[in-house]
């Protein structure tokens, strides 16, 4: 087997890439729906506690986490046969969480009690509860690992965390109920979304300085209708996408201008997004359609809506 592969190489045949999943959360339907990453079809749809919302799988690909908000815990599926494997301590309402880079610990917000709780995947064991702002929700983490920071919604801050003392070393202000926090793969700038404010601030994390605030219109669109929720950012950083909730559209932002380029129709509620591992496609979930739509990142243009479980939430992808 192992010269046979070798005289693949040698020939210069091109190997099959590995196949990838991609799960979402279906807040309504309490399940988790499983998509093929080549073909788009449904693969299988599983029950994964009450109200999942955020979701994210461990580095290797083998775990998957899900934020059982109602359940007041972090369930743990297999990504092969989707059997539940553990529960992880939570806090109270975890509504969305990030992993350490090495894949250990995981920090979620806690919406009902103003805290991020950190959790060891392996012992299962909470090592810290970090108070924070009103309502905190999104979270992010920086590409070495050093600052993890929490969007508290009412208060209207980004709380950067020192991942070594569980403190808060530095608070942004931002625009009206912060929802998400993406940091671009060199670390160098923090996009964070303002729900109400209508806005994606663009912060420099060495100072805390926002440093642009990209605004948001479209013709026939009513502003209050144009919410950010969900952003991502392509490796390169040369294009941002903002999920823009019920204006049912994908902002495209070009990453050294922080121009807005293209807004692109989706369905229904538009909430979050997630890249292929390839960056050839984003997924979005659409929580009033009750689909995904897989837009071409090269094109700029969505090729494909799928339908999924009730209201949509969360979306990751296995990495290859």
């Amino acid at each position: 087997m192992r010269q046979a592969l070798a005289a693949l190489l040698l020939s210069g045949v091109a190997l099959p890439a590995q196949a990838y999943k991609v799960f979402v959360s279906n807040e309504r339907g309490n399940t988790v729906t499983v998509l093929d990453g080549e073909t788009w079809e449904v693969l299988a749809e599983f029950p994964a506690g009450n109200r999942p919302r955020g979701i994210t799988v461990s580095p290797d690909g083998k775990e998957l986490y899900v934020c059982a908000s109602d359940d007041d815990t972090v369930r743990v599926f297999d990504t092969e046969t989707y059997e539940e494997l553990h529960q992880l301590p939570s806090g109270p309402d975890p509504e969305l969480f990030v992993l350490h880079p090495s894949g250990n610990p995981l920090y979620i917000a806690n919406e009902d009690d103003n805290l991020v709780t950190v959790t060891d995947v392996k012992t299962r064991q909470i090592l810290a509860e970090i108070p924070v702002g009103v309502e905190p929700e999104g979270m992010g983490i920086s590409p070495d690992g050093t600052r993890v920071v929490n969007t508290s919604e009412t208060t209207n801050m980004a709380h950067f965390i020192d991942t070594t003392t569980f403190e808060i070393v530095q608070n942004t202000l931002v625009d009206q109920r912060p929802r998400f926090a993406q940091f671009t793969a060199d670390g160098s700038l923090l996009y964070v979304s303002a729900e109400i404010g209508g806005t994606v601030s663009v912060v420099d994390p060495a100072s805390g300085e926002v440093l642009h605030k990209i605004t948001f219109e479209v013709t026939g669109i009513l502003p209050e209708l144009l919410q950010p929720v969900g952003v991502r950012v392509t490796q390169d950083g040369s294009r941002v996408f903002v999920a823009l909730g019920p204006s049912n559209r994908v902002a495209v932002v070009d990453g050294k201008t922080w121009e807005v380029l293209d807004y692109l129709l989706v369905g229904q509620r538009v909430w979050q997004l997630a890249f292929t591992p390839d960056e050839k496609f984003l997924i979005t979930t659409n929580g009033n359609s009750n689909d995904v739509s897989i837009i071409d990142v090269a094109a700029g243009e969505v090729v494909q809506s799928v339908p999924v479980g009730q209201q949509p939430w969360g979306v990751v992808v296995t990495p290859q």
